[in-house]
């Protein structure tokens, strides 16, 4: 079956306005912080959003652009809109031109934060003054008429400049607790005047935008406008007040994209970006129920990567287009692949926000298990392979098949040992785990690109010197894992002692009253899924401090305790003994599970060292490694093969 046959109504073409969008997935606003010093798009900032309009999204929106003075001390990452400070003239042109050659419409958000600006600690316009309900710390400025016509104009003025630089639409920030969402939440905006107290009023200012943005540049060029359907937390809006602004929107915005929520808000986060816990399209539903009420097209955004899913939603009705941001971000090319028949080629997104974390570390959107992902530049001037060779990767892990897959993609012949049964390594354990299902999505996905490519699997085969010796590669790539850390401590062989890959695979080992030694990903994560089986719990970290990050909400509802400055010094057969700031302290346990992490294989690295005249390590063997680590060495490893 064809793409188009298998997803019609995806690849059906979508007009707003005057603008013709060639399907009905668009790539949602994520920014990049990779702006040069002078405010404009770095080489990799345009190869970024022109890859994504390579890879077939109809629309490319490159991010948050503020019509304001914004300075949260992070605004060398942010695009300026204002006359006074606005975007180069020529790179904004640029970067849509780049965009729309390759057939998508290139878009802007545009946004004004309000009282979510914590400016030189300034206070913030609002519609309504006093401290931020949400951060009493911000004192807020109640906007004057004359105010609140300003930014009505900042916005059509910023509207009109991107609309003469090429781009072919416009979204409006209107959701997610930004300055139009503060005006139309009745928990923001207490006015008694016409900005406030019904739901016309309230809307109003959202309104006045999109209008006078119409009346500057023409009423056949589309405004996109984002919405919360619900605020998600006690005190804001639900879907009934999401229900009530689409309705005030009808007749002036052309796309209505519902989101949720407001991510100053720690209830409503997880949904505004859903995290691993979350189902796909955990959002869409919101999206659907908006629609029911409202003509106006509908977009609908929020956990989505699924292709089957994406052409459920737009065939049964519950939105007209469905956005992705880390979903593109993992996979820039979904859309070709998918019209292509190319469905199985997908990458898709684990929600591990290895992304989001990569963007504020590095300033790019580097992707887990996408290793392309974020490397446009690099990908764009890369030479081609001047000598095919005999490639031989040791390992069946999550770089091995990477590297497999990426120099058999590059014309080499390769051979892929493993030393079990089974491809995909350390990971295999988790793939039980609801939460983690995406991972087996993922590791099937790279089996399937094994076996399209013509990699010769070797299953049931260690490498050793004797396996490349017979095999006499001209390049060997050793990406062989790790061992599990076992420190040297009383009792770590103890009966009731266990590794943390046993305990994902065989949750039944967990007996009793049981605590995890480390808090780092995998032991929070086995503690939280044990957790919800009913088993008790508890976890004990040595380091002094423990951020849980996208783990928090998860770790507050199922009451998991994570004990940080506490370091195991003995394990008993009831319990273990620790060494804390206070002193020692005995915890009772009768089943102990060790998360501490790998350590590398470096003598058995050092053995093959000398077998082939191209050598390189990717992965644990080299140096613990995450997902993102693994997948990047190993990529870029095999593609300096045949490159020297």
């Amino acid at each position: 079956m064809s793409g188009i046959e298998r997803y019609p109504n995806l690849f059906k073409p979508l007009r707003l306005g005057n603008t013709y969008f060639r399907n009905r997935i668009f790539s949602a606003p994520t920014g990049l912080l990779d702006l040069t010093p002078q405010f404009t798009s770095s080489f990799d900032h345009m190869a970024y959003f022109e890859r994504k309009a390579k890879g077939g999204a109809a629309s490319v929106n490159i991010g948050e652009s503020f019509v304001c003075d914004y300075d949260p001390g992070d605004s060398r990452y942010n695009i300026f809109m204002m006359k006074d400070r606005i975007y180069n003239y020529n790179e904004l042109a640029k970067l849509a031109d780049a965009i729309n050659r390759q057939g998508a419409v290139a878009t802007i958000e545009l946004q004004h934060p309000g009282a979510a600006s914590k400016r030189n600690g300034k206070n913030q316009m609002a519609p309504s003054g006093g401290p931020n309900p949400l951060d009493p710390s911000i004192m807020r400025h109640e906007m004057t008429e004359e105010d609140i016509y300003r930014v009505i104009d900042e916005f059509s003025d910023a509207a009109l400049y991107a609309k003469s630089r090429g781009f072919g639409m416009v979204q409006i920030h209107g959701g997610h607790g930004w300055l139009i969402n503060q005006f139309f939440s009745p928990f923001f905006n207490q006015r008694k005047d016409r900005w406030g107290g019904s739901v016309e009023n309230r809307a109003r200012f959202g309104v006045a935008i999109i209008d006078e943005i119409h009346r500057k540049c023409g009423k056949d060029f589309p405004v996109e406008i984002r919405i919360s359907g619900s605020e998600m937390f006690e005190g804001g809006y639900d879907i009934s007040g999401g229900i009530d602004f689409a309705k005030q929107l009808e007749g002036h915005a052309d796309l209505i994209h519902v989101s949720v929520g407001n991510p100053k808000h720690p209830a409503s986060v997880e949904y505004t970006h859903p995290g691993i816990f979350m189902e796909g399209g955990c959002n869409v539903h919101f999206a659907a129920e908006i629609k029911k009420h409202v003509s106006t097209p509908i977009a609908t955004i929020g956990g989505l990567s699924d292709p089957d899913q994406l052409e459920e939603i737009i065939a049964t009705g519950k939105a007209d287009v469905v956005e992705m941001a880390r979903g593109l971000i993992c996979e820039p090319d979904m859309a070709v692949k998918l019209r292509t028949g190319r469905e199985k080629e997908v990458h898709r997104c684990l929600r591990c926000f290895q992304c989001v974390n990569e963007m504020y570390q590095h300033g790019r959107l580097f992707c887990a298990i996408n290793p392309e992902s974020g490397k446009d530049r690099e990908i764009l001037s890369r030479h081609a392979v001047k000598e095919k060779k005999h490639v031989l990767v040791a390992g069946g892990g999550i770089a091995g098949m990477e590297a497999a897959i990426t120099a058999a993609e590059n014309g080499h012949k390769v051979t892929l040992c493993e030393k079990t049964d089974r491809l995909g390594g350390v990971l295999l354990c988790e793939t039980g785990v609801y939460f983690k299902s995406r991972v087996g999505d993922y590791i099937e996905r790279q089996k399937y690109m094994i076996e399209k490519n013509g990699v010769e699997v070797r299953l049931n085969t260690p490498v050793t010197p004797e396996v490349v010796a017979e095999i006499k590669p001209d390049a060997l790539i050793v990406a062989i894992g790790g061992k599990p850390i076992r420190p040297n401590i009383p009792g770590i062989d103890g009966a009731n002692v266990i590794g943390v890959e046993q305990a994902f695979a065989n949750p039944e080992l967990v007996k009793g009253k049981a605590l995890i030694i480390g808090a780092g990903r995998s032991g929070t994560e086995l503690g939280i899924w044990l957790k919800e089986q009913g088993k008790d719990i508890s976890v004990i970290e040595a380091r002094e401090t423990v951020d849980p990050g996208v783990y928090a909400v998860k770790i507050a509802e199922t009451g998991l305790e994570i004990t940080a400055g506490t370091k195991a010094k003995e394990i008993k057969a009831d319990g273990v003994l620790c060494e804390t700031a206070e002193g020692e302290k005995f915890i009772a346990a009768d089943t102990v599970v060790l998360a501490l992490g790998v350590a590398p294989l470096w003598d058995e690295v050092d053995a093959l060292a000398g077998f082939a005249g191209e050598f390189y390590q990717a992965g644990d063997c080299r140096k613990p490694r995450n997902i993102i680590d693994a997948t990047g060495e190993a990529w870029t490893m095999a593609n300096l093969i045949g490159r020297h």
